[in-house]
């Protein structure tokens, strides 16, 4: 017999290069709120409400879109979603109005929701287990790569491009990868003339056959009241909150609470992100040993739990923390930490979700958005009633000592759907 081909690593390079846009999109905004909030006349409070209103909107959206990947397949889903995101990105530079900017940024929520559920979805029917946590640690490195990278980049175009422009010139590179991907990608390897047999025998030899797809309450009670899901989604909001204050005020924090200047700025702003780079390609890869060597149990959640207490207490280190550099870094290692996570975590989505994964993986993302929504606000309030800048990272740290705990109530051997 042939070889097998390697067809699935193209999958896992559009997914990428997806997630890789999709964090230059989103990150830019944090970077360039001085000028919007000084154009526009907003305070700090309302550039918060704009942040939460993404978050809101993403958060809402994430399971009906998830859902229908689900049932449909994701290869038109995924089309959709970064044509929306896109031509809401590219919208964004064209408010003129604190309501007009909040209304697009709900709107790019909207289009956006469902992304990471969809990805986890292709991943499922395209990635063998034992790559998993690999190949999920190579899609967030190449998101935290550009994330981190975001704030520099936006830097050096201000000197030659406004920001409503710079909003106009990343909406349009969506555009160009969903051609490519409508072009190539088929929604099982089966249906794809690149995929030989041997490759595909590799692909679904510990693949959940297909199975129908059920509705109605009892469906919803079933993923209402699983443990698996439940312990997920409230392990997944530290993440979520650490994230979202990395893309959405960490360059103010850093600016108004250690002083640090423009040439350094960039630098350690995009620093969480950087170092998150190595964080999931480690991780996706030190979660798949332990998972072959030891067990899921010890590969996925042993792993969550101990990077979580490490973030936890960086997190609680960086808000007492005199010291400009050392927060940063603190900062940057919390993060680090985090992301270290993901390969265990959108790995146990797929075991624990099978046919239905981009519901259980839309699910925990939406409930952490929805939860991290609230992060901005804490921030803008904190600083407008209290002068505060530190009480969000004394918030985290805790949320990620309560996150340990759930990983270790997860049990990734154990489906949320019975007859799934």
């Amino acid at each position: 017999m042939p070889a097998p081909t390697h067809a699935r690593y193209k999958v896992v390079a559009l997914a990428t290069c997806l997630a890789v846009i999709t964090h230059l999109d989103r990150a830019c905004i944090a970077t360039l709120a001085p000028g919007i909030m000084r154009d526009l006349g907003l305070t700090t409070v309302q550039m918060g409400y704009v942040f939460t209103s993404f978050q809101l909107a993403y958060a809402l959206f994430e399971i009906p879109t998830a859902r229908w990947a689900d049932r449909k397949g994701t290869r038109l889903v995924l089309a959709r979603i970064v044509v929306w995101w896109s031509l809401l990105t590219a919208a964004t530079g064209a408010a003129t109005s604190y309501a007009g900017l909040l209304a697009t940024r709900f709107f790019f929520g909207v289009g956006e929701a469902g992304a990471w559920g969809c990805v986890a979805r292709t991943f499922s029917r395209w990635i063998p287990r034992r790559e998993r946590g690999t190949v999920q640690g190579i899609f967030f490195a190449g998101a935290h790569l550009v994330g981190g990278l975001t704030p520099a980049l936006v830097l050096w175009l201000l000197q030659y491009l406004s920001w409503r422009q710079i909003f106009v010139a990343f909406g349009a590179l969506g555009f160009v990868w969903t051609a490519v991907w409508l072009a190539w990608f088929r929604n099982d390897p089966s249906e794809h003339s690149s995929v030989n047999p041997a490759e595909l025998q590799v692909i679904v030899a510990d693949r959940a056959p297909e199975a129908d797809h059920p509705s109605g309450l009892g469906y919803w009670r079933a993923l209402a009241g699983s443990r698996n899901m439940i312990a997920l989604s409230l392990m997944y909001i530290p993440n979520c909150m650490i994230f979202y204050f990395c893309i959405t005020w960490l360059p103010t924090y850093l600016r108004q609470r250690h002083g640090f200047e423009a040439a350094s700025l960039g630098l350690f702003a995009g620093l969480p992100l950087i170092v998150s780079m190595p964080g999931d390609l480690l991780g996706g890869v030190v979660t798949d040993r332990l998972a072959s060597r030891y067990g899921l149990r010890i590969g996925r959640c042993g792993l969550g739990a101990a990077s979580y207490l490490i973030a936890g207490v960086a997190l609680l280190l960086a808000a007492r923390s005199s010291s400009p550099i050392t927060a940063a870094v603190l900062i940057a290692a919390a993060t680090g930490m985090t992301m270290f996570t993901l390969g265990a975590a959108w790995a146990t989505v797929i075991e624990v979700g099978r046919n239905q994964v981009g519901v259980v993986g839309a699910t925990m993302n939406s409930v952490g958005n929805l939860a991290a929504m609230l992060n901005p606000l804490i921030v803008a309030y904190s600083v407008q009633w209290f002068g505060n800048w530190n009480v969000p990272l004394y918030v985290m740290g805790v949320l990620f000592v309560i996150g340990a705990v759930c990983w270790v109530v997860v049990d990734p051997e154990r489906p949320v759907f019975a007859n799934a």
